[in-house]
């Protein structure tokens, strides 16, 4: 296995563009610190310091130097960022990796995570090292399911307690895509 950093592609969607997080990106992370569900699922700090949302962005950074992940700015069509996606590796012998997203409260409703979904999901399932790309959706939020849906990901299943959040364990609906190659076997 490679010790060298992933390589961040750019990935255009339809309406968005994935790109690395830049140290201007900083008013859409002090925005994100500013919506407990993202605080409580994300590392996006709680409180909407620039430092903070800068510690947050050298964080993006370090993920991919340290090849835990690919993580993305969401970046609309004048490329300010309005969210955050990230495909994240399983860590073990699994071919596998999951799927974490947000968007900014004042840019949602607008198609962007259907768009960032399916950009990423459509580059993530042509790499040789996947067989499946997961995600994981807390029932009640019903705008990031029906997003998934939207991507083509296929509910598996509910986790019962799968996750703590804010030291409550909480239920995770699990969608999957499989690679074509997978698909194909």
């Amino acid at each position: 296995m490679s010790s060298d950093p992933l390589v961040l592609p750019t990935l255009a969607g339809e309406r968005i563009t994935l790109r690395a997080w830049r140290t201007t990106d900083v008013a859409i992370v002090q925005e994100a610190s500013n919506d407990q569900l993202i605080t409580a699922l994300t590392t996006v700090p709680p409180t909407p310091g620039e430092p903070e949302a800068l510690a947050f962005i050298e964080r993006q950074h370090e993920r991919l130097r340290s090849r835990e992940a690919y993580v993305f700015a969401i970046a609309d069509s004048e490329d300010r960022a309005i969210g955050h996606i990230g495909l994240f590796h399983d860590g073990g012998r699994w071919a596998r990796a999951s799927i974490g997203y947000w968007i900014a409260p004042s840019q949602r409703r607008r198609g962007y995570a259907v768009d960032a979904l399916t950009t990423l999901t459509a580059w993530a399932i042509q790499l040789d090292s996947l067989d499946r790309v997961e995600l994981y959706v807390e029932p009640c939020n019903e705008g990031s399911w029906r997003a998934a849906e939207r991507a083509g990901y296929l509910r598996e299943g509910l986790l019962r307690a799968w996750e703590r959040v804010d030291g409550s364990p909480r239920d995770m609906y699990m969608y999957a895509r499989l690679t074509d190659r997978v698909q194909r076997s």
